[in-house]
């Protein structure tokens, strides 16, 4: 073995940590310098801290699945991309055969062993989704899939379903210097309305990133779906704020139309959209969730939680203003069309809009 091999075996095994504060949930990923160490902590840069003694570990293992290591347990939840078996406090997570989960529900700490960089990135960061959407929701600051940006410090917030082109429509929204990211995915919403942002990467669909400058970007291969290229949060990061009121909801869905256009609709038909992308949460990750529960449904069964999605629900369609946002072939079009609208709603001092609310903004929950 030559001294160079050496020096890379030594880097590999070399462990890192770096720490997070998600408006409350504190973690520490852990691992070797790596694809899926670095492509975790670029996801949640925007939330990076000082160590915490209570914060959960999430780490990291380069290496082999250990199989003869783990109890002789029959299987009890079965996925797509997994299969769970359960021994007491403690869930092993089989992603066929090429990585190990284990995850321990009295330490609240992740394990994920797998020599898969890929594997080890995706179910890193889809167990964080998880884990920040269930601590966020005691908080009552329930997740919604969606893209939310900030205009004259109000939100709009698109709903499009998965594949309806809410990455592409951030791009081209953020060329225009007004307006800033809260997420592109899935904001917060406290019981007041307010918006928080939740900016991770963007991900585009592979031969769609144009310009983009090749140090920003990078490709992962999926366990369920097709390659995706991911957009570091450095590539956006100036172009964050950290919450918006209330502003507009935009229910989008794409046409073959040649521009964009947008039409007022009623607040019933917000709060329908909103039930799917809210309260019961369509496209956005539960997994964890799932494994730990028999069905996602039986999470909603809890009255509390689904009391407390539909009131913050509720709140912010009150104090927002309710639009059907139709997607043309041009793309350039759709972003002129959302931020003409928001301008002339809130950033016209003569016409402030019907979703004023005059609270100040401030960027961490209110207990």
């Amino acid at each position: 073995m030559t001294n160079f091999d050496q020096e890379k075996i030594a880097i590999e095994n070399e462990r890192l940590s770096t720490s997070f504060d998600v408006y409350g949930y504190r973690f520490t990923i852990s691992g070797p310098a790596g694809k899926a160490y670095s492509g975790a902590c670029q996801d949640f840069a925007y939330f990076e801290s000082s160590p915490s003694d209570n914060a959960d570990l999430i780490e990291i293992i380069d290496a082999e699945p250990d199989y003869e290591a783990l109890p002789e347990v029959e299987a009890s939840i079965y996925t797509p991309r997994n299969v769970v078996f359960k021994s007491g406090d403690v869930s092993y997570i089989d992603y066929q055969g090429r990585g190990i989960g284990i995850y321990d529900k009295k330490t609240n700490n992740f394990t994920i062993q797998s020599r898969d960089a890929d594997l080890l990135y995706e179910a890193v960061y889809l167990f964080l989704l998880s884990q920040v959407g269930a601590f966020l929701d005691e908080q009552h600051m329930h997740r919604v899939h969606a893209l939310a940006i900030s205009i004259c410090g109000h939100a709009v917030v698109v709903l499009l379903p998965s594949g309806g082109g809410k990455s592409t429509l951030t791009l081209e929204l953020l060329k225009h210097p007004e307006v800033k990211l809260l997420s592109d995915d899935s904001p917060f919403i406290d019981r007041d309305g307010h918006v928080y942002a939740f900016p991770l990467r963007l991900g585009l669909l592979r031969g769609s990133e144009g310009e983009i400058p090749e140090e920003h970007r990078r490709e992962i291969q999926r366990m369920e779906f097709e390659p995706k290229v991911l957009l570091n949060y450095e590539y956006f990061s100036n172009r964050v704020t950290s919450d918006a009121k209330p502003g507009l909801v935009l229910l989008g869905a794409r046409t073959l139309s040649p521009e964009g256009s947008l039409d007022k609709i009623s607040f019933l038909a917000g709060f329908r959209e909103m039930t799917a992308n809210c309260i019961v949460g369509i496209g956005l990750f539960q997994g964890l969730e799932f494994i730990l529960s028999s069905s996602p449904w039986e999470i909603l069964s809890k009255f509390g939680l689904v009391f407390s999605r539909t009131r913050n629900t509720v709140r912010f369609l009150r104090r927002s203003q309710i639009y059907k946002l139709r997607l043309g072939r041009s793309s350039e079009s759709n972003a002129e069309a959302v931020i003409e609208l928001a301008k002339k709603s809130f950033c016209d001092q003569g016409n402030q809009g019907a979703a004023l609310d005059s609270e100040t903004t401030r960027k961490q929950p209110e207990e």
